[in-house]
């Protein structure tokens, strides 16, 4: 983090948002956020389409195709997260890490529309060498925007006290969706097709906003004489440990399942709301990009809401809210056969996705032993990023088997994250926050 917070004082809402430290830390999110939407939501799902989705049934081979790409992604990620938990706590390094990542991550954005112009006549597994390349790059780049992520959360409990934690996770879940609206520009250079020439610009943007944190904010970093030799493994054997330490941190460990599930419809939705905008409802990539727009600003009317909400009635009810907002939203996507009933869903999960971030960073922080913050935000991530493969694998999987059906395919693919969605929400309302023993 950078200048130490006097936390004796209480700073008003303005006071905080302009603080320098906070201010560079929310534009990481603005600049991660543009990769996320154009890359994650919109130009890579329609470059996949736009190469294999001919028909009714390559589009649902499409939607497989993102499906599995997105759940490789994540499956790398959970491999590594539990290491980057014990990192953060061993050493302090938070902003160094988000540096390296964020460069790698850009860098493979950049290969993707590189390889994206390739022609060669040359194939991979059947599949033409240029898109196999792209699709690498973007697990590749995928994997490290997610990754700096852990470390970008966990900067978080250094920027301000405890009591304006939902304030400051509002403004950086806020300012990072601006971003989604500076990244959509790219559209206008895109068009309605030839979607693989957003890949550099995506990049470029993606580096330009994420200067200010790499130059402005520091790390606190744990003195020498304090931090552990590890192994590779270490990492895993604290998670080990800590598992194992379960009935002392009950109610952590019960939100990061019902996180699980509720983590579950929103890294898919993500995924694959653009093809099925466009695939299943009929949303031309035009309609699609201005309806996204309009979900964008609905994020971050919500975001900011729920900061103060969340702050007035606490992060657990708060997140059970934007748990209900989740199910009536899929509920009428799935059940969408015009666009007016897309316009709906799209806007309210729009408003339940930013909240959902929101709250939980900061029920995390309410949750947590400060010693053990960083290793939790791992635990967090990990959670979050194991349902970040099930998720797009199930998906992936029905529309797989059910490809001969057309659009229901899709449909019924959808609604299975209804149900994981209610699960979610009935764990949820299980955890005690004010219990962190068992009895």
């Amino acid at each position: 983090m950078s200048v130490g917070i006097d936390k004796s004082k209480t700073r008003g809402s303005w006071g905080l948002y302009l603080s320098l430290p906070i201010l560079s830390w929310a534009f990481y999110d603005f600049a991660n956020t543009i990769f996320s939407s154009n890359i994650n939501t919109i130009f890579f799902p329609f470059y996949m389409d736009e190469i294999l989705g001919t028909d009714e049934i390559k589009q649902q081979v499409a939607s497989t195709f993102i499906s599995y790409a997105n759940a490789i992604a994540s499956f790398f990620l959970v491999i590594f997260s539990p290491l980057f938990g014990v990192w953060i706590d061993n050493t302090g390094l938070k902003k160094r890490f988000i540096v390296w990542f964020a460069s790698i991550s850009i860098f493979f954005t950049f290969m993707m529309g590189v390889f994206s112009y390739w022609q060669t006549d040359n194939t991979f597994g059947g599949v033409p060498m240029s898109l196999f390349l792209v699709v690498v790059s973007f697990v590749i780049a995928k994997f490290f925007f997610n990754s700096s992520l852990v470390f970008y959360d966990a900067m978080m409990p250094g920027l301000g006290t405890k009591e304006e934690m939902p304030l400051i996770s509002g403004f950086g879940v806020a300012v990072g969706y601006f971003g989604t609206i500076v990244g959509l520009l790219v559209y206008l250079f895109v068009g309605d097709g030839d979607f693989h020439r957003a890949f550099i610009p995506t990049a470029v943007l993606y580096l330009i906003f994420s200067l200010p944190l790499f130059f402005i904010n520091k790390d606190q970093l744990v003195p020498k004489e304090q931090r552990k030799v590890n192994s590779f493994l270490s990492g895993y054997k604290e998670i080990i440990k800590t598992f194992k330490e379960m009935r002392s941190y009950k109610a952590i460990f019960t939100f990061m399942i019902a996180y699980f599930f509720l983590n579950d419809a929103i890294a898919t939705t993500i995924a694959m709301m653009a093809i099925y905008a466009t695939a299943i409802v009929g949303f031309s990539s035009g309609q699609f990009v201005i309806l996204y727009l309009v979900s964008t600003i609905s994020t971050i009317v919500g975001s900011l809401a729920f900061g103060y909400i969340t702050k007035r009635v606490g992060a657990k009810r708060a997140i059970s809210y934007v748990a209900l907002l989740m199910i009536i939203a899929l509920i009428i996507a799935v059940f969408a056969f015009e666009h007016w009933m897309f316009w709906i869903a799209g806007s309210m999960f729009g408003i339940s996705l930013g909240s959902m971030w929101v709250t939980s960073r900061t029920f995390i922080i309410e949750l947590s032993p400060q010693e053990k913050q960083g290793q939790f935000f791992g635990l967090f991530a990990f959670s979050g990023k194991v349902s970040s493969i099930i998720g797009p694998a199930i998906y992936g999987t029905v529309t797989l088997l059910l490809k001969d059906y057309g659009t229901i395919a899709s449909r019924v693919a959808l609604s299975t994250l209804i149900v994981l969605t209610i699960i979610g929400l009935i764990i949820h309302l299980r955890v005690r926050p004010d219990v962190t023993k068992s009895l």
